[in-house]
């Protein structure tokens, strides 16, 4: 593992309409600021919106000022080496634990030799110790 980090992740919930990711995206592009990860959900009429960005607080204010209903969580940032296996070392020490992975997204560059890895589970502050002492 290059690195883990527990980091804000900010939550937009919107209604479900065509346009609403665009403008929060335009918010950032204004900004001048890259997103590490987003990951949109739908369910209904309602749509949530995941972002982390290297500015989070930045980000938090500019969204809530543009009338957003923004919400924040801490998650696990793992940066993983891109090979086969390792993100099956990461969820066997957590099951070893009894820490539980409630939320798990990654994205990798199909040559890349690393991947990013967003974790939201049952235990963050746990998950972070175990992952530091077993997965390095």
């Amino acid at each position: 593992m290059r690195d883990i980090r527990v980091q804000r992740e900010i939550i937009v919930r919107a209604t479900n309409e065509i346009g609403s990711l665009a403008k929060v995206i335009r918010i950032l592009s204004d900004m001048g600021l890259n997103l590490l990860s987003v990951v949109v959900r739908t369910e209904g009429s309602e749509t949530s919106i995941h972002l982390i960005t290297g500015s989070q607080s930045f980000v938090r204010d500019a969204l809530r000022k543009a009338d957003f209903v923004v919400e924040e969580r801490d998650v696990l940032i793992v940066e993983l080496p891109h090979y086969p296996g390792f993100l099956c070392r990461v969820s066997e020490a957590l099951a070893r634990k009894e820490i539980a992975i409630d939320e798990l997204y990654a994205t990798v560059a199909q040559e890349g030799r690393t991947g990013l890895v967003v974790l939201n589970c049952s235990d963050n502050e746990r998950a972070l110790q175990a992952l530091r002492r077993h997965c390095h």
